[in-house]
């Protein structure tokens, strides 16, 4: 269905949470190195529960080994500096949905290969910085989810059944 794409993610409670999420809406997560944690963590574990076994989860040694090993249709960054706000796209199964890491977010050369329509934010009240990344990836998901009538990926709940 989605490819929700998190690069060099920083915290393991979030990842945990994001591999619950995407357990339950039949996304694929994609974790791009180096990542600042150990998938066996303990804190990831007790934030994913018992869902890693449920969640497709692929890890990349690279942002272009991602690209070229699953060569999503459309790709859009998520950030604080998107000129776009996600509620205006029209998502379609197959889209990756990129997020930066924690502390600094989707680095600009990174950011860069992206054309002005594909950077999206959320957003948010004047004064605010930024959202927790497990809540951002949450809220977009769900709105890319409802858009395609909340269909899941038949290989995901085949593998979750």
């Amino acid at each position: 269905m989605f490819h929700i794409v998190l690069v060099e993610p920083e915290i393991p409670p979030n990842a945990g949470n994001i591999i619950r999420l995407t357990a339950n809406l039949g996304a694929h997560l994609h974790l791009i190195h180096p990542l600042g944690f150990e998938l066996s963590d303990k804190h990831l574990r007790r934030a994913g529960m018992d869902y890693r076994d449920l969640a497709r989860v692929s890890e990349h040694v690279s942002w272009m080994g991602f690209v070229e090993a699953v060569r999503p249709q459309r790709t859009f960054a998520i950030t604080t500096k998107g000129e776009r706000c996600y509620a205006e796209v029209q998502f379609q199964a197959g889209d990756g949905l990129v997020f930066g890491p924690e502390s600094r977010g989707l680095s600009r050369s990174l950011l860069d290969t992206f054309d002005a329509g594909s950077r999206l934010s959320v957003p948010m009240a004047a004064g605010s910085r930024s959202m927790n990344l497990s809540n951002c990836v949450a809220v977009i998901a769900y709105e890319a989810w409802r858009q395609c009538g909340f269909v899941s990926d038949p290989i995901v709940t085949e593998a979750a059944g």
